[in-house]
């Protein structure tokens, strides 16, 4: 027989949180589990590999529908090794893109917050009016 967890020693485990554990399978992102008499969850070593996964997607900021497709290509018969990279070049392109977005906000708050020596009173700061009247350059 193999190992069989409760959800907090899946938890504790993977370092999901239980309530994240129980959106997860909601979401469709985990297997149903089986239940004792007294209703309690018990997960197979399918579910803590399956949870891994998951969590480290999170972790390398997969959204949950990106996920869902990863999952269902790793199940499917035909898709290839090619599809799945397809899934993980797409998502590069968006870390890209939002790393340009936080480089691009990171300079213009470096270019207000250098307008502030920090001897005004808050009412008289140049910060504060730069961020109520500018846009972003």
């Amino acid at each position: 027989m193999s190992a069989t967890f409760r959800i907090g020693d899946l938890a504790k485990q993977t370092g999901v949180r239980v309530v994240t554990i129980r959106y997860y399978e909601q979401a469709g992102l985990l297997p149903v589990c089986e239940r004792t008499a007294a209703n309690y969850r018990v997960y197979a070593q399918e579910h803590l590999q399956r949870l891994n996964f998951v969590r480290r997607c999170r972790e390398l900021g997969f959204s949950l529908e990106q996920i869902r497709n990863l999952l269902l290509l790793s199940a499917a018969q035909s898709p290839t090794c090619a599809d799945v990279c397809n899934v993980a070049a797409d998502h590069l392109k968006e870390v890209e893109s939002k790393i340009t977005d936080l480089k691009r906000l990171a300079a213009e708050l470096r270019r207000i917050g250098s307008s502030c020596n920090g001897k005004r009173s808050s009412a008289d700061c140049r910060l504060i009016a730069s961020l109520t009247s500018e846009t972003m350059s």
